[in-house]
């Protein structure tokens, strides 16, 4: 077993005890929560590794006894601590095996939604699928902070932009980029006729900021009014804010917030995000690509999924799956679906495979 790596963690988890029980940390250290998120993370393999050496002492100690009626009692305690211990082996050697795989899990990701084709009623099913994602996010018990929306006067969204945390979210959500289908009588619509629109997904990495090198220099921030539904206080006072990227021209700006200060945090995350997005698909190229790549053009025929209300039926065409129980997933209940997908996606890619190598041979 790599005893040093379990040693170091031990004494990662010991200053980060520490420093999240100190009351000047707790006060002053934005790194607070992040102290906590990796305390969390680390404990459980930690508590293992602890155990482990106490059973370690145990043995050792009950091996050293003289008596000969306490020696027999101890060999038996030896058998049985020692079970426990090679269990507790067994554990720590796998998570040391995976070490790698929980180190590159991405725990944080931007989902941003947009209406597609289909007018008013693309941004209506817009928001249909905000509230599926949020009802789902709520039940599993994530954390989702609203970045950016631009809503229409029918309580649908132009566009929506959230941050989403939870171990491994990215992993979980990362088939859910694309044009999203729905085939539907509009609520407009006097003739009772259905209608097709469109709606796209966007799933993106957070970067760490510590990743990323932006020069003061190269930013232009803008304050103005916040527009749209707010009340009189975003009508008074400039709390909206605009940040622009002068090198790549990537233009954010968020105005949900009354605090000024609190819409330039989302703005600078959002810009976070495009410009790692921009980086990592295309170096020198507009940060559309990228997103262009997930969710193509929002047409009609470039549909990942459709949701057909009259048959009450929900098709990944990519997955091959479909569920006659829209009304449930539309109330957050997709545990089942994104499981059947993820299985789906990696038979089809198995496949695929298996028939490039036939070809070969």
């Amino acid at each position: 077993m790599e005893t040093k790596y379990f040693e170091d963690l031990d004494n990662k988890c010991k200053e980060l005890e520490r420093l999240i029980s100190d009351q000047k940390v707790i006060a002053q250290d934005k790194d607070y929560s992040n102290y906590l998120k990796e305390h969390g993370k680390i404990l459980p393999a930690v508590l293992k590794y602890r155990e482990f050496k106490n059973s370690n002492d145990q043995i050792e100690s009950l091996a050293i006894l003289d008596d000969e009626e306490l020696k027999q009692l101890a060999e038996e305690e030896i058998k049985t601590i020692g079970i426990t211990k090679k269990q507790l082996e067994t554990e720590l050697n796998e998570y040391f095996k995976n070490k790698d795989k929980q180190d590159l899990a991405i725990n944080s990701v931007i989902m941003e939604i947009r209406a597609g084709t289909g007018g008013d009623e693309a941004a209506l099913f817009a928001a249909d699928l905000f509230r599926m994602y949020a009802r789902y996010f709520e039940r599993k018990g994530y954390k989702m902070e609203s970045l950016s929306s631009h809503a229409t006067g029918l309580k649908g969204f132009k566009e929506i932009i959230v941050g989403v945390e939870a171990d491994n979210i990215y992993d979980i959500l990362q088939y859910e980029s694309g044009t999203h289908r729905v085939q539907r009588i509009p609520s407009t619509e006097s003739s009772g006729r259905i209608h097709t629109s469109t709606a796209t997904v966007a799933i993106l990495p957070e970067p760490k900021e510590i990743d990323m090198e932006i020069k003061p220099e190269d930013l232009k921030i803008d304050t103005f009014r916040a527009s749209g539904h707010g009340g009189q206080h975003l009508q008074k006072t400039d709390s909206a804010v605009r940040i622009t990227h002068l090198p790549s021209g990537i233009v954010c700006s968020c105005q949900d917030e009354r605090s000024q200060g609190r819409n330039r945090q989302k703005a600078y995350k959002l810009l976070l995000v495009r410009l790692s997005e921009m980086k990592t698909k295309a170096q020198d190229s507009e940060i559309g690509d990228a997103r262009r790549a997930q969710i193509g053009s929002a047409k009609r025929s470039e549909k990942i999924r459709t949701y057909n209300y009259p048959q009450n039926r929900i098709t990944d065409h990519r997955a091959g799956v479909t569920i006659h129980n829209l009304e449930n997933i539309l109330e957050g209940d997709l545990d089942e679906f994104l499981k059947q997908i993820k299985t789906g996606i990696a038979n089809k890619k198995e496949d695929s495979s298996q028939s490039d190598l036939n070809d070969e041979e």
